[in-house]
């Protein structure tokens, strides 16, 4: 019974407008998914959920085999939630470096955790969980959500074309620019497909961290050794936007006083979203809100 009742509340969240766009491009209107508004608290949970659902029903976790992926900490979150309230074992690998927050909620849903060292990025941590799972195939099922077809479908058949349905709803048309980033790839590849099958002239702009410290959840792409997701599809995205770690936080401040307390993810997009918007590159712009500001309170972001 709570495991039906989590699952049937992921997805459907809010579409809400971003009241200062106007004061950059006046005519321009920005929306974004509020996906806090999930049971797990963020994004994660439309592929978490889909991907734990389809490897049960595979017979995967027979034997008492366990979850294995590495997570910047809300797939993470997903993976140790649900998995309590399905009854599958999960092994989680993290940075070091995700924020206390996180790793408090995944230990309180008793998910097993291996922490790497932050200095060597948010890529070791995948490279440890692929070392696990070759080392121990019998006790390991990796999910591996970067690779795994099930996370962009996910964002495909939910997160796009909710962004669709609801625009029509207020009556708004479809929306000329996606603003999205990477971590593994899969909101903006099942996003952007969904989108731009309806407008094939959309524009998809990702937002891009420095590689150190970086943005909680996002790669920093384009530098030599940088793991690519495989499931990303880099042929979606038209323009590519650096944003430093201090912008995405004044921005999450900005949103905060209208409302909106979210994640450094979600005021990266914003900040590259009003980019666009003050060069006249868009009038209806789309962007999703990943997850709560809640996550974050340790790390500084709001002092």
């Amino acid at each position: 019974m709570t495991a039906a009742a989590l699952l049937a509340g992921v997805g459907h969240t809010p579409l809400v407008e971003i009241p200062f766009v106007a004061g950059v491009a006046p005519g321009a209107r920005l929306f974004a998914k509020l996906e806090s508004a999930n049971p797990g608290g963020s994004i994660k949970d439309r592929p978490v959920a889909r991907m734990l659902l389809h490897a049960r029903d595979a017979g995967f976790f027979a034997g008492e085999r366990r979850l294995l992926d590495s997570s910047s900490g809300n797939a993470g979150i997903s993976y140790a939630m649900f998995g309590a309230a399905l009854g599958i074992p999960v092994t989680l690998v993290v940075p070091g470096n995700a924020s206390a927050e996180r790793l408090d909620r995944i230990r309180a849903h008793c998910a097993e955790l291996i922490l790497t060292d932050p200095v060597e990025g948010y890529d070791h941590a995948l490279r440890t969980a692929h070392r696990l799972a070759e080392e121990q195939p019998e006790r390991y099922w990796h999910c591996d959500q970067y690779a795994n077809e099930d996370n962009w479908r996910a964002h495909y058949e939910g997160t796009g074309e909710e962004i669709l349905v609801q625009l029509a709803a207020d009556g708004v048309g479809l929306p000329d620019i996606l603003v999205a980033g990477v971590g593994t790839g899969g909101t903006l590849t099942g996003v952007g497909r969904r989108l731009r099958r309806e407008n094939p002239r959309l524009v998809i702009a990702a937002a891009i961290p420095e590689t150190f410290p970086g943005i909680e959840g996002l790669k920093p792409l384009g530098h030599p050794g940088d793991i690519v997701p495989p499931l990303l599809d880099e042929a979606l995205i038209d323009r590519r936007f650096s944003v430093t770690l201090d912008q995405a936080a004044a921005m999450c401040r900005r949103l905060a006083g209208i409302g909106l307390y979210v994640g450094p993810s979600s005021g990266a997009f914003v900040e590259v979203a009003l980019r666009l918007a003050a060069g006249g590159e868009g009038r209806t712009l789309v962007t999703v809100l990943s997850d709560t500001g809640e996550r974050y309170v340790s790390t500084g972001l709001w002092h």
